[in-house]
């Protein structure tokens, strides 16, 4: 495997739950080597569930390739390790609650103070100062707050994203900020401090439906798994499942009629000419397409829908995208260790000709604490195991 794009590159990482703990780990896929500090009672992802061989599936996803050194940040001997770790990283990341690092001494010009060529990145609930910037942020409030419970569930309810998508959001910016520092620091051999709030990094990702809304006098009414302003566009009982699939102009529409109804008549129904109209009459619409789908086979639909290169997809549960035909094809599936042995686990998606990723090994709770501490000279806390 050639060199790593981020080998040489140190990241200390105050982090816990999520959105800090998924961009350090995206840094170590990439070769940095990202040192996670944890109290001895450890992150506490690591107690979200009990589902991977006893470990968490928060915890597994979140870091792997890391080293795990337990410090007691409150004490002076765990005062001098972390200081002894910020002059030397490169990166330093942190996700405490609001005002936890500069408690600690470790606030942004404190740090680069020490460290004049540090990269000081603080991910929070919704940023400093302003009214919000004390207030608790967990993912599921950060979507209320961004909006996107508004224009997700249905006309009855919303609803929230079933992931963590508001910490995965301001996880991927402070990655991609991250990186960006670095290659600013190559140029001007300065640090730099980012900061990314849970709200700001989810309301770019809800800039369309506020265009939508600010300028167009009204919001996206809630839809479920259908589209607001498109029909037919979403789910699609069959006599043994579903099956998604959306139509997008006439020639489809046409298309779809003939070939997957078998029902050319109703492409020319006025009632369904054009999709205003068919958005309009959605209820008929609907009507007519189960009646027919009900008596088929999701595999004929699916064909019939492919054949006819109309966009489609299967419903699928995590099982089923577990046993995904591309993702086997295209042998998408690794091993990676962990305390609890191997776990097969998703390559990640950006796919390089040039080089492969890291993937190291999930650590255990302090597995790394005497070789770190060895490493800088210092001893390690009475106790310490």
């Amino acid at each position: 495997m050639s060199r790593l794009p981020l080998e040489g590159i140190t990241v200390l990482s105050l982090e816990q739950a999520v959105a800090a703990p998924f961009a350090t780990r995206q840094l170590a896929d990439l070769g940095a080597r990202v040192i996670k500090v944890e109290r001895d009672t450890g992150d506490f992802a690591r107690g979200y569930d009990k589902k991977v061989h006893g470990m968490a599936s928060y915890f597994v996803w979140l870091n792997r390739g890391k080293e795990s050194i337990v410090v007691d940040l409150k004490s002076d001997h765990g005062q001098g390790i972390l200081q002894t770790l910020v002059s030397q990283a490169d990166v330093l990341v942190q996700n405490l609650a609001p005002g936890a690092v500069e408690r600690l001494g470790m606030g942004p010009a404190d740090a680069l103070a020490l460290n004049p060529r540090l990269i000081h990145v603080s991910i929070s609930g919704y940023g400093r100062g302003g009214p919000y910037e004390n207030k608790k942020a967990y993912d599921m409030l950060v979507q209320c707050e961004s909006g996107l419970m508004s224009v997700t569930g249905t006309e009855q309810a919303p609803a929230k994203v079933g992931i963590s998508i508001a910490d995965i959001c301001a996880g991927m910016y402070a990655y991609s900020g991250i990186l960006t520092a670095l290659l600013h620091r190559a140029s001007t051999d300065r640090g730099d401090v980012l900061e990314i709030s849970m709200l700001e990094a989810m309301g770019e990702w809800m800039s369309q439906p506020y265009f939508f809304a600010e300028y167009g006098g009204a919001p996206p009414s809630r839809s479920g798994a259908h589209h607001a302003s498109i029909a037919p566009y979403g789910p699609f009982e069959t006599s043994d499942g579903t099956v998604f699939f959306g139509i997008q102009n006439e020639r489809e529409w046409e298309a779809f009629c003939r070939d997957v109804l078998q029902n050319a008549d109703l492409g020319k129904a006025p009632q369904f000419a054009g999709n205003a109209a068919r958005v309009e009459n959605r209820a008929a619409l609907h009507d007519e397409i189960d009646l027919i789908l009900a008596s088929l086979k999701t595999k004929v639909v699916v064909e019939r829908l492919d054949a006819a290169s109309i966009a489609n997809a299967e419903l699928r549960d995590m099982h089923g995208f577990s046993d995904h035909p591309q993702l086997l094809a295209r042998k998408r599936w690794r091993d990676v260790d962990s305390p609890e042995g191997p776990l097969r686990t998703l390559i990640p998606p950006v796919t390089f000709k040039e080089m492969d990723y890291s993937m190291g090994p999930v650590p255990a709770l302090g597995e790394h604490t005497e070789s770190i501490l060895a490493e800088l000279g210092l001893p390690a806390p009475v106790g310490n195991h």
